[in-house]
């Protein structure tokens, strides 16, 4: 249907391809121009996003320490925290074609804790996630409210914001471990995007290329960083940075954080508030 020889104007051609991707972009797809012929632009069908074709089967999220995990089945991937259950949420429902929206979220959350009035789960699972976040992180706490104070009227319809959010596991830890350690095992935040986009955002503090407290740089963590960055990215993850002093004043924060999540999820930005 966009092809010239079957639509000989280019303006009802690009209106077509504007609509039809509206509902393509969802399934992981879009329509893109490739190329001309005799005039008339051509597209062909293509993957929309960097996802990764395969879907998470459990969410280890908004832990308050290194999470206690034992596999219950290994052969079906279940899993269950052995103590503490109390610091850690695991979302374990299947994650559709939309990604996995605040809505998802809440109703998870409702029904696990049996709480029946959806605006006081909201807020109870608001001050959840927000309780995971480092204390001494103001720049990840002012992206998390902004996040949601901005999209405060339409939160059902936008995805989660998964705070302290396990991407690795290893029950050792880095030190026990060495040389052969896995970088990157818990990020900031992650959110899982339609078309199975995988996007994780972090928030840089002195700790990612310092040490002894910030008084030394660090290269080696600094190249540490960057090298998990680099696998995540061939896993077909979508990662971003923020320095921490872009985040730290709320006010100065507010203006970045609206530019960037209407870029990643492509619709204007909130107005001010």
């Amino acid at each position: 249907m966009a092809s010239s020889a079957v639509l000989p104007d280019e303006p009802a051609q690009r209106r077509f391809v504007e609509l039809a991707n509206r509902h393509l972009k969802p399934a992981g797809a879009q329509l893109s121009q490739h190329g001309e012929a005799d005039g008339y632009p051509q597209f062909q069908l293509s993957e929309h996003g960097r996802g990764t074709a395969r879907r998470p089967r459990n969410l280890i999220f908004a832990t308050l320490g290194k999470p206690d995990i034992r596999f219950t089945s290994a052969l079906d991937n279940d899993i269950e925290v052995a103590e503490r259950a109390d610091e850690v949420l695991v979302y374990d429902r299947p994650v559709g074609k939309e990604g996995l929206l605040w809505k998802h979220l809440l109703s998870w959350w409702q029904e696990t804790r049996n709480i029946p009035d959806q605006d006081q789960a909201a807020r109870a699972l608001y001050s959840r996630m927000e309780a995971s976040l480092p204390p001494n992180s103001p720049g990840q706490k002012n992206l998390f409210w902004h996040y949601h104070h901005a999209n405060r009227d339409r939160l059902n319809d936008v995805p989660a914001l998964l705070p302290e959010i396990w991407l690795h596991w290893d029950p050792k830890t880095l030190r026990q471990r060495g040389a052969h350690a896995m970088q990157n095992l818990r990020m900031d935040f992650l959110m899982l995007l339609p078309g199975t986009r995988r996007v994780v955002l972090e928030v840089d503090g002195m700790q990612h290329y310092t040490r002894n407290g910030g008084t030394e740089p660090d290269s080696a963590q600094y190249a540490a960083t960057i090298a998990g960055d680099r696998d995540l990215k061939f896993r077909g993850y979508e990662v971003f940075r923020f320095g921490h002093d872009e985040l730290r004043v709320r006010e100065r924060a507010q203006p970045v954080l609206a530019g960037f999540f209407a870029t990643l999820l492509d619709r204007p930005p909130a107005g001010p508030s």
